[in-house]
């Protein structure tokens, strides 16, 4: 998947004014999703990613333990919105991840998540495509 065609679809799934707004939240999610895995899990959910996004991911300090809602937390003081929207904005990122990696990447992060974290796949069906 190209860089605008990520940007695009994810500004209009988290109804973004601008792509300046939809750049932030994907920083905010993916950096916060980068702390919460181990590194090398960020280094191949990064690889099918377009490379203006993948950066927020192998950048983070990986491999910190917290749990859902510390991990919506951080989302929502790095993007400066409320809890919900920085719930929907961590879903909807995920759900672009899903459609742009291969399914066996997504499924090694969620495999190393606790169940705390299904929620951040919320928008994602079994064929990792958006719901």
């Amino acid at each position: 998947m190209k860089h605008d065609e990520f940007v695009d679809e994810l500004q209009h799934r988290i109804q973004a004014d601008s792509h300046g707004e939809t750049h932030h939240a994907a920083h905010a999610v993916l950096e916060t999703l980068g702390e919460r895995i181990q590194d090398d899990e960020a280094k191949d959910l990064a690889g099918s990613l377009p490379m203006e996004i993948d950066r927020y991911l192998v950048e983070a300090d990986s491999g910190q333990r917290f749990g859902w809602s510390a991990f919506v937390e951080r989302i929502a003081q790095r993007e400066g919105v409320e809890y919900p929207d920085a719930q929907y904005h961590a879903q909807a990122v995920m759900s672009m991840v899903a459609e742009a990696v291969p399914a066996s990447e997504l499924q090694d992060v969620r495999a190393n998540l606790p169940a705390e974290y299904d929620d951040l796949f919320e928008l994602v069906d079994e064929d990792g495509a958006f719901t």
